[in-house]
């Protein structure tokens, strides 16, 4: 195992600068996940981090060693790519073992290796067959096998579960975490899922346009996020978003919905609000938000709200069987202690 540590990362290609020096550090045995858009960097940072694409300033440290010019072979690294990359001429062990083999181990090693693997990611009953007799989930488990028996100091993930079905991701996203948690590997994880960064990360690397926005706990993340985007995008449903001003403690909508928010900052702003913390208001819901239902989504143990407040669409998440319909009005019950606040022209937290 082994820490890593990526000190003011720049990658260009040309003029083209597409990482701008992104610096954090992963400690020995953390589950990082880097997470954000299609285009944001993370997987050309990884890529980096393995040594198939070139530094264009900055320094990458495994172990406190710096790899900037070291081959992918020497870095004591292992991957597992979004495409299983199986060969299918090979057999489950063979597959495994083949990089062991092309390291000239020993035989009784390989075997040993192997056979460690495989019980850990239960194969055993596997490991004759070709990848051509196995499911997407088998062969997913297979790719990381391969990675297992070559005992790296850093695990890299590339978007793994991205081939796989939805039940399917899910009870790999488990097996993934508690891979980790038995082998406790220093492992960096990318993902454009924020589901799959929230539930498996001990720490989340938010990206976007080749910067890191935020980075911290998930629940950090969920319940302090530094600005508009990672408000935006960590979370599912996202938070709502209602503009308005914010003057003497007081946020107003044109519309004449306010709400008290004990913050210094005046001036146009915007209120976030998490979906689960828009409950019904009893009665008349005086000086509750008021809505327009658009849309009922029943998910068995939930209802998603689809409604229009002052023509801002705002979803809110209810547990419990009420029976709503489109065009309905509904009244919500807005908890300061709840709300976040983001400055309308930077797009910071406030509040």
């Amino acid at each position: 195992m082994a820490s890593v540590s990526i000190q003011d990362l720049r990658k260009r290609y040309g003029p083209t600068e597409v990482l701008h020096g992104v610096s954090f550090t992963i400690e020995d045995g953390e589950f990082v996940t880097l997470v954000g858009p299609s285009g944001c960097g993370k997987s050309t940072l990884l890529r980096m981090v393995a040594g198939l694409e070139d530094v264009s300033g900055g320094e990458i440290r495994i172990a406190d060693e710096v790899v900037n010019d070291v081959p992918p072979k020497d870095r004591n690294i292992a991957m597992v790519f979004q495409s299983y990359a199986l060969y299918p001429h090979m057999t489950v062990s063979g597959n495994m073992g083949f990089a062991l083999r092309l390291a000239r181990t020993a035989k009784d090693k390989i075997r040993e290796r192997v056979g460690r693997a495989a019980g850990i990611l239960g194969l055993d009953p596997l490991l004759q067959r070709q990848p051509k007799q196995l499911s997407g989930g088998q062969r997913q488990r297979v790719a990381m096998g391969r990675a297992i028996v070559r005992d790296p100091k850093v695990f890299l993930f590339d978007e793994p579960l991205s081939n796989l079905d939805a039940k399917l991701r899910v009870k790999m996203r488990t097996e993934i975490k508690e891979l980790h948690q038995r082998l406790k590997t220093t492992t960096i994880y990318v993902t454009h899922d924020q589901i799959e960064a929230m539930t498996m990360a001990d720490k989340i690397v938010v990206m976007r346009d080749g910067i890191i926005e935020q980075m911290g706990g998930p629940l950090e993340l969920y319940d302090k996020p530094r600005n508009l985007f990672v408000a935006g995008f960590i979370g599912s449903p996202a938070m709502n978003f209602i503009e308005g001003m914010l003057g003497e403690g007081v946020f107003r909508t044109t519309g004449g919905f306010s709400l008290v928010l004990p913050t210094g900052h005046n001036g146009p702003v915007v209120l976030g609000l998490r979906p689960e913390d828009l409950p019904l208001a009893e009665g008349d819901g005086e000086g509750a938000l008021v809505a327009t239902i658009r849309v009922v989504e029943p998910t068995g143990p939930e209802q998603q709200l689809i409604v229009d407040v002052e023509g801002t669409e705002v979803v809110s998440v209810l547990r419990g069987r009420d029976v709503f319909r489109p065009g309905q009005t509904v009244r919500f019950l807005v908890d300061p202690a709840k709300a976040h606040v983001f400055d309308a022209v930077s797009g910071q937290r406030v509040h």
